[in-house]
């Protein structure tokens, strides 16, 4: 699928969290877009005084059904030009991006188990895959272990909780590395629900997102356990602005 240049409307958006907010974009020139699930789109975005732009990539979390819009997944990083442009855009705002990218994608292995292991808004291409994951009427198991750090992280559980209540194939589990009191969900790192959880990688494809020490450990847990395809994509702890 060649890069385009695309112009949308911002239709609305929803603030996830303090930090995390979901846009949802119209599209208008062209019409409609064609992507693999997983992939993302890219901002340019120009600096007073600077010769060239910055590209900024945005995850998009609806699935490619959806020709005629898309929505993307966000954190706020305070003064940082990509996130401070899109998170002062309003409904009605007419923005331009270029897509979509990305050789992280949902891969043609419907016979295997799917498992999504992610940090922060690592979750963002894996909302996108669930989501045509079941509108292809997946059968096979399909799991997502998501980490973050404090309850105020927590977002998509009321949508996740309801894909698992229609998919009985599909489970999740959330940990958080600094819980507070009345937490009595999984705590720790992520990596520590994939040595445990995980017993076998037969007929397993994995599926990795978020900083590059997950990235790194999970791989070699995954691998100490057997051999299995790994698909990967590096989030910032700290998003790039």
């Amino acid at each position: 699928m060649p890069i385009q240049s695309f112009t949308a409307e911002v239709c609305g958006y929803r603030d996830l969290t303090h930090d995390v907010r979901e846009i949802s974009l119209r599209l208008r020139e062209p019409a409609t877009i064609a992507f693999k699930a997983g992939q993302f789109i890219s901002y340019e975005i120009q600096q007073e005084g600077k010769k060239f732009p910055l590209t900024r990539p945005y995850s998009i979390v609806s699935p490619p059904s959806r020709h005629d819009s898309l929505d993307l997944l966000l954190n706020l990083v305070p003064g940082g030009p990509g996130s401070s442009y899109l998170f002062n855009l309003r409904a009605g705002d007419i923005t331009q991006f270029k897509g979509p990218a990305g050789a992280f994608y949902l891969h043609d292995d419907h016979d295997r188990d799917h498992l999504f292991v992610a940090t922060g808004t690592g979750v963002a291409p894996f909302r996108s895959m669930l989501v045509t994951l079941f509108e292809r009427g997946c059968s096979s198991a399909v799991t997502l272990l998501w980490g973050v750090r404090h309850q105020r992280d927590l977002y998509y559980q009321d949508e996740l909780q309801g894909l698992a209540s229609s998919h009985p194939n599909f489970k999740f589990i959330m940990t958080l590395s600094r819980p507070g009191d009345g937490w009595s969900g999984e705590t720790g790192r992520v990596t520590r629900l994939v040595e445990e959880r995980i017993t076998s990688v037969q007929n397993l494809a994995v599926y990795l997102c978020g900083n590059s020490g997950m990235l790194k450990d999970v791989t070699e847990a995954i691998r100490k356990k057997g051999l299995c395809p790994i698909y990967r994509e590096k989030f910032y702890d700290d998003p790039p602005a």
